[in-house]
């Protein structure tokens, strides 16, 4: 009951102190909003970053494994994998032939050229021959127009499906794209199909909207494969029901049969998923996070020095206040919990404002650049470590006050 009572009494005195000095709380309360802004636009800044990256990867397909001559993530050296066999078509018939239909493979093969319409010009743009079953193995789809077919790829025919970027830089919009003619190096193909937009990517990641898109067969036919040294990436969609690892297991004993590998033979081959990607961004976001919350805090860590010294001169300023209270009765309990409330209530308020700063910041983030929202988790996070901060910032003037001698304090001029 009369730690209640203390707590109570308290409270009062510190709301009624801080209102009576409205400036100095404040100022006080300044480098704490400082801190809690900093923080908490890392950390929803990072959140955006993250939703962003999954969006752009989604594409990707999470019940899709990528048979490869390398690894998307290289760890080590590049000899390792450099001297590895390249994928061909050739191990594309063999995979499709012993999955039976089983499961949908797409292979596709890459380059880069140059895209020319009337006098616009776009310079190395990613070019993919690839097959009528890209649309089954990825989640993206044309906006306009259709993509490619079987008898596209049969008959190898000069049809290209390009990305919103590149029908913007080259047509001026998507819809002028459609039955357009234009040239890939030195070659003329018409456009079919126009992608839907996927947006900007980040930390180096592909742009779905910049590349265009043709029939392996015609990439075969107009570009070649180098003397059948450049590798096909082969997409393996999984059979329904079955779980990605367990067909990841099968697809690797797959291609070591496809390979002709003993069983003490390394893999000379790679098979990647969606959650390589994943797990390399996550990694490479946590250090990044950290570094970031690191120096951010800082500015939290001065708020909350400047949060001390001001208390520190409250309790010199108020050190008659404090002999009087203890000369009526006044514990060292009631005392430390006046000016930890005081701390605490300032640093309060300033979380609360730095919250709302921060919300108001985010919005900005959100419309202009990446998706970015201020999860109640995040807000509860600031107001637990406003408070915390009001707390320890608050403990030494609040000690060194409790402790005074109401003789001497009463002495104080």
């Amino acid at each position: 009951m009369k730690l209640g009572l203390d707590i109570v009494e308290s409270g009062k005195i510190a709301i009624n102190a801080i209102a009576a000095n409205k400036g100095r709380g404040g100022l006080t309360a300044l480098g704490i909003i400082i801190g809690i802004v900093a923080v908490i636009t890392t950390m929803t800044a990072a959140n955006g970053l993250q939703s962003t990256f999954r969006q752009t990867f989604a594409s990707v397909g999470a019940d899709v494994i990528y048979v490869s001559k390398r690894p998307w993530v290289q760890m080590g050296p590049d000899f390792e994998f450099r001297n590895r066999p390249e994928i061909t078509l050739q191990v594309t018939d063999a995979i499709t032939h012993k999955l039976q239909g089983r499961a949908i493979v797409n292979p596709s093969i890459r380059t880069g050229q140059s895209l020319k319409f009337n006098n616009n010009e776009l310079d190395s743009i990613p070019i993919i021959g690839t097959t009528d079953k890209q649309v089954l193995v990825s989640t993206m789809v044309p906006a306009i127009g259709r993509f490619m077919m079987p008898f596209d790829v049969q008959y190898k025919r000069r049809v290209a499906v390009i990305g919103s970027d590149v029908a913007e830089g080259l047509f001026g919009t998507s819809n002028a794209a459609l039955d357009k003619e234009f040239k890939i190096g030195r070659y003329t193909f018409r456009v079919i199909g126009v992608m839907e937009k996927q947006g900007s990517s980040f930390f180096g990641g592909p742009n779905f909207d910049r590349q265009v898109y043709i029939p392996i067969s015609t990439f075969s036919k107009t570009f070649g494969t180098q003397g059948g040294r450049q590798s096909v990436d082969v997409a393996i969609k999984a059979p329904p029901g079955m779980a990605l690892e367990d067909f990841e297991s099968e697809a690797v004993g797959l291609m070591r049969g496809i390979r002709g590998l003993k069983p003490i033979e390394k893999d000379d081959f790679s098979i990647n998923k969606l959650d390589t990607i994943l797990d390399a961004y996550n990694n490479t976001m946590g250090v990044v996070v950290l570094v970031g919350l690191a120096i951010t805090s800082i500015s939290l860590f001065v708020g909350g020095v400047g949060v001390m010294n001001i208390m520190l001169v409250s309790v010199t300023e108020r050190t008659k206040e404090i002999g009087i209270r203890k000369a009526i009765g006044a514990k060292r309990r009631s005392i430390l919990l006046q000016f930890l409330f005081e701390s605490s209530i300032i640093c309060l308020f300033g979380g609360i404002i730095g919250i709302s700063i921060s919300a108001i910041l985010t919005s900005i983030i959100n419309a202009n650049l990446m998706p970015a929202s201020l999860s109640p988790g995040i807000v509860v996070a600031a107001l637990v470590v406003s408070v915390v901060v009001g707390v320890v910032s608050g403990m030494i003037p609040a000690w060194r006050g409790a402790k005074l001698d109401p003789i001497e304090a009463l002495r104080y001029e």
